[in-house]
Parts: structure tokens; C-alpha cells; sequence
């Protein structure tokens, strides 16, 4: 699972996102893929994929397959928003937009909500204790970046902005 989430990741960054110093700089990929990639990789991965990892006993083999399954609708649902991100502002101007669909109509930064709930899953099926730090801490770094982005965008369309939350919906 985490591993496919890297290469999405990385099409991602080579596809996806537009890197300018108004919207993403350049220097956010060294600081994504250590993030991602180096502490991500030795607080979970070593663990998680050493010869003697066992999975919980308390997940049944239709469980782990659930929650499989439940991960990548999380990552696909990442992705799409993404795509609508990218695809707000046209290349080359300033112009900001509404995003609207997967989970936009209710909270401002969705991809970081689905973001989150991968981490979740992951954390859940794993029950590797690093994976648990990592959710916890990328997880308060997204919510802190949604609680700027979504001041931000009720700033910039206060009507719209009146009733969605910043990254959990009817929490955050």
C-alpha cells in the first residue's frame, strides 16, 4: 500500500502539480520527499517490511483486503484532488478559484482529508507504532496548512467559505 502511495506521489510532482512561488516552490519536492521518503521510510517501512513483521491478529484476511481496498479509494480520491487543484488556476496567471467535488463542497482542503484518512487506514492495518507517529504528526502539519489555506479562501470568497470547515468536515 505505502509503497504505491510513493509512486503516486512522484507522478504526482512529475504530472500534477505546478511548482511556482505563488502556488507550490520549488523547494517543497526536497522538503516532501524527506519527509515522505526518508523519515517516512525508516519510521515505518523497516518495520513494517522485516522478515518477521506479523500482521494483528485481530484483523481477519477480509479485513486487511477491506481495508486494501478502502486505502486506495482514499488515494485515488487524493489524487482527484489534486487534479481539480491543478486545474483552478490556468498556467501562467494569478487568478484563484473554487474547487468543487471529492469532499471540496465541504471542506477547503480535501486532498489533505483523504490524505489523512490513507495514513489512517495504513496506521490501522500496519499497527506499526511509527506508522502512528507519522499519521499524527503529517496529519497536524495538514491541518495547520488547511486552517492558513481555508482563512485564506474565506478571505477571498467569504460566501463560499461561510460553512465549510478547513479539513475534517464539521470539525476542523
Amino acid at each position: 500500500m505505502a509503497v504505491g502511495h510513493y509512486l503516486k506521489r512522484e507522478y504526482e510532482t512529475l504530472y500534477v502539480h505546478r511548482f511556482s512561488s505563488e502556488t507550490m516552490p520549488w523547494t517543497n519536492i526536497i522538503k516532501n520527499s524527506t519527509h515522505y521518503w526518508l523519515i517516512f521510510g525508516l519510521l515505518n517501512m523497516y518495520f513494517f517490511l522485516r522478515p518477521d513483521y506479523t500482521a494483528p491478529s485481530w484483523l481477519p484476511a477480509a479485513g486487511s483486503w477491506a481495508l486494501f481496498v478502502v486505502f486506495w479509494i482514499f488515494e485515488f480520491l487524493n489524487y482527484k484532488c489534486h487534479c481539480v487543484l491543478r486545474d483552478l488556476r490556468k498556467p501562467g496567471t494569478t487568478e484563484r478559484g473554487i474547487p468543487h467535488g471529492y469532499g471540496f463542497d465541504m471542506v477547503a482542503c480535501a486532498n489533505y482529508f483523504w490524505e489523512s484518512n490513507c495514513w489512517l487506514i495504513f496506521t490501522l492495518q500496519s499497527q506499526v507504532v511509527g506508522a502512528l507517529v507519522f499519521y499524527l504528526f503529517s496529519t497536524g502539519q495538514m491541518i495547520q496548512w488547511a486552517i492558513k489555506k481555508h482563512q485564506r479562501y474565506k478571505k477571498d470568497f467569504p460566501d463560499t467559505y461561510k460553512v465549510r470547515k478547513s479539513m475534517f468536515p464539521f470539525i476542523v
